[in-house]
């Protein structure tokens, strides 16, 4: 008989894989694959175009729908130039603190989930328990739709928990986004004549100070009903990392940038998009308009739904039972929540940590935290059962 690890262990192995998303995530993928196929569970890959990372999804009980899917991502954020003090890829307990990268985001639910499945492999379900382990959640959740796509085969779930660090409270919305790659191709004259020249730069400031002025106008408008909801209460646009520029007496040829909105439901994230790309198309005719060489280039990045609340929904039902949750709790940050139920699945965002301490030097789970995951993992069970 095989062991049937604790979900301590099952965290210490999974943290263990440095699954930074630049880096591969198979070798964690054949050890979770290899461990619950030594308790007879069937797992299913569906490989990342490149082949160099997998998704792994599995299905425990009745082939029958109604079940429940456990979603949770594998890879995490890098620990490159953070002060920890302790090795980040081993599990150091202290002060009643688990620390490790992961350990909340989100290999803490992971490894509660994987447990589960295990334990529903042995003990018996009446309804099916289902397990979802993404990739490249971390850059943009990107992983998941094809993933969701692959599960098609598997007996309909009737609810999806994703595990994203709550504090075991149920979060029922969550703003959508769209990000791009904003390359701009400008002209190079000497910077004494900069008038005949494009300074890539220059216009791109253009750009980045439109969506200054778009936070201020969101900022100082009345938020709508679900709006109100969140903090902040409105869309808003973020630049985070910019690079151009050959010398400070050359008008810079190149300058390039990731510009994303995050999306308050209400609001159609298309919406953002073309009112960016009408900003970027006035920009490029002033570039064009001095050196026509001079052009712009947008490239999605990314596309995340908005995680709209659901009346009555089974997810967020199933989950209020067993947590004797009543709040409301909407958020700002995104997860893979909303792609499932833009694939018609009921939805709900539930689990162990919290978000602030995620993709932070020393990133930790309470001791309790991880406990209370725990017995919410029971309690599911025995709702399957």
């Amino acid at each position: 008989m095989p062991d049937r690890l604790t979900p301590r262990a099952i965290l210490d192995r999974l943290v263990a894989f440095p699954t930074v998303s630049r880096d591969s995530n198979l070798p964690l993928i054949d050890w979770v694959e290899e461990y619950l196929g030594s308790h007879g569970i069937v797992c299913h890959r569906h490989y990342h175009e490149e082949g160099e990372k997998a998704a792994l999804y599995a299905h425990v009980g009745p082939e029958a729908p109604g079940g429940v899917v456990l979603s949770g991502h594998t890879d995490v954020v890098p620990v490159d130039g953070q002060p920890w003090t302790s090795d980040p890829f081993t599990v150091n307990e202290r002060d009643g603190k688990l620390y490790g990268r992961g350990t909340t985001d989100m290999k803490g639910f992971d490894a509660l989930a994987i447990w589960a499945l295990v334990e529903a492999q042995h003990r018996g379900v009446t309804r099916p328990l289902q397990i979802a382990l993404s990739y490249d959640e971390e850059v943009g959740c990107v992983g998941a739709p094809p993933l969701i796509e692959a599960m098609a085969h598997l007996p309909r779930a009737e609810a999806v928990i994703v595990g994203e660090p709550t504090g075991m409270k149920a979060v029922t919305a969550h703003k959508g986004g769209v990000s791009f790659w904003v390359h701009l191709h400008g002209f190079e004259v000497h910077s004494s004549i900069l008038h005949e020249g494009v300074s890539a730069i220059m216009y791109g400031a253009k750009l980045i100070d439109w969506a200054n002025t778009v936070n201020a106008e969101n900022m100082a408008a009345e938020p709508g009903p679900l709006a109100r909801l969140f903090n902040p209460p409105f869309t808003n646009v973020h630049v985070g990392m910019i690079s151009g520029g050959t010398a400070h007496n050359i008008t810079a040829k190149d300058c390039a940038f990731g510009l994303g909105f995050r999306v308050v439901p209400g609001e159609d994230p298309q919406d953002w998009k073309a009112r960016f790309l009408a900003k970027v198309a006035e920009v490029e005719a002033e570039m064009k308009a001095v050196r026509p060489e001079a052009w712009i280039e947008v490239t999605d990045t990314f596309a995340l739904p908005i995680f709209e609340p659901e009346e009555g929904g089974a997810a967020e039902t199933l989950v209020r039972r067993l947590t004797g949750d009543n709040g409301t709790k909407h958020v700002s940050y995104g997860t893979e929540a909303s792609h499932f139920q833009a694939a018609g699945y009921s939805a709900v965002v539930c689990g162990p940590g919290d978000i602030a301490v995620a993709h932070q030097p020393d990133e930790f789970i309470t001791v309790a935290q991880f406990e209370a995951g725990h017995a919410f993992m029971e309690k599911l069970l025995d709702d399957l059962a």
